[in-house]
């Protein structure tokens, strides 16, 4: 199959999650044989910050025939920010008006030269360029990275109609399906999870330690990720269980944000057992040296940090209201989930640090519940789509 993967934002030294699977799904592809070509859209030049195999060819949307590069306007970036002001979509409708008008040349040359047998769409505002502007009849299938009910309140309304013109829109867990067909019942939509690492080893739960350790790998954003409710809640505990720590993990986003969780900390007088610890490029080995995973997200597409926690063996805990989280922690089995809340997330800490054999019970069962997203599996039923589709043509 000669396959293009169509990631319209940046890949230039970018760490995000949408990067990784771009170059995760390029390279197993490559690897299995098939012709892998991947168009980004990104102002800058480099190296990508995930490496891809040598055979998969790179080609930047915004690049012109004649070597120069196309720059988002100022007019366009002011007009953004007043309208960011009024909500989520008129801003992002700027953005949609600047691919239409700026992109879709390059869009239609890239699509000549490469001549795909079908497309892996990474977002429904590539899939409305590739099927409603440029009007191409190769085989789109759109990918969604998060909950895409999303798509129906603050995605540009002009996007929608290319969910229904894609060959079918794969998205991560089993409800995102039913959020789909909701708004629009005649799109044909498929189930897909993310490609999790199966490690070859597991935390050590059982070991009598000095000191065990909670942990939370995610950026440090208030709004999303809300590190400060888990350390709100490790507060309230925190004389109860004087040999436990909790190590926070991930890149900071607001240097405002950060600052008033190391203000939290230390008024609590937490500063020897709480600890942001920043990135790291070492995160499996991180997680099999803790023993529970917390994860107080507000939403999520997918969860993947909590995802290799439970891979690792780690027992865990989130919000019932929260997408994907809800539906990768079994309650009661892998993990526990609560009510949104500081009191709630102590609580259900407070059941698992208090009991080893707890612990180790629902490790085991995350680290086996996980093997369902064993990238084999979930390569296997991408390439399996992609013949299925393209044989449906």
């Amino acid at each position: 199959m000669k396959i293009l993967l169509a990631n319209f934002t940046k890949m230039v030294n970018d760490s995000g999650g949408l990067a990784k699977v771009t170059s995760a799904f390029a390279n197993e592809m490559a690897a299995r044989g098939h012709d892998v070509s991947i168009l980004y859209s990104d102002e800058r030049h480099g190296e990508f910050f995930y490496p891809v195999k040598e055979a998969v060819r790179c080609y930047n949307l915004k690049d012109n025939t004649d070597g120069s590069n196309i720059k988002f306007p100022l007019y366009l970036k002011a007009a953004r920010e007043m309208l960011r002001a009024v909500g989520k979509r008129p801003a992002r409708t700027v953005n949609s008006w600047f691919e239409e008008h700026y992109l879709l040349d390059n869009v239609k040359y890239y699509l000549d030269i490469i001549k795909p047998d079908i497309i892996i769409s990474y977002q429904p505002a590539a899939s409305k360029l590739l099927l409603c502007d440029a009007g191409t009849d190769i085989p789109v299938i759109t990918m969604s990275h998060g909950d895409p009910e999303d798509y129906f309140h603050i995605y540009p309304v002009k996007e929608i109609p290319a969910l229904t013109k894609s060959a079918i829109c794969q998205v991560l867990m089993p409800s995102f399906e039913e959020h789909i067909k909701n708004h629009l019942p005649n799109t044909k939509t498929i189930t897909i999870g993310n490609a999790i690492p199966q490690f070859g080893f597991s935390a050590d739960l059982v070991a009598d330690k000095k000191q065990y350790k909670v942990i939370f790998v995610g950026r440090l954003t208030k709004n999303h990720k809300r590190p400060h409710l888990l350390v709100q809640a490790f507060t309230k505990l925190a004389a109860k269980y004087p040999n436990w720590i909790l190590e926070l993990w991930g890149a900071k986003d607001r240097a405002a944000y950060y600052k008033e969780l190391e203000y939290m900390i230390k008024s609590a007088d937490l500063q020897e057992r709480v600890f942001i610890k920043g990135s790291t490029d070492r995160v499996p080995e991180k997680l099999r040296e803790a023993d529970i995973f917390a994860f107080p997200s507000a939403f999520e597409g997918f969860g993947m940090a909590l995802a290799e926690g439970m891979s690792v063996g780690l027992p865990s805990v989130g919000y019932k209201n929260c997408p994907a989280v809800n539906e990768l922690i079994k309650d009661g089995e892998t993990g526990f989930l609560c009510d949104d809340g500081v009191e709630p997330l102590a609580q259900v800490l407070d059941k698992l640090m208090g009991d080893r054999e707890l612990r180790v019970q629902m490790g085991k069962a995350a680290k086996a519940d996980m093997a369902q997203f064993a990238p084999e599996k979930i390569w296997d039923q991408w390439e399996e789509l992609m013949e299925n589709v393209i044989k449906e043509k």
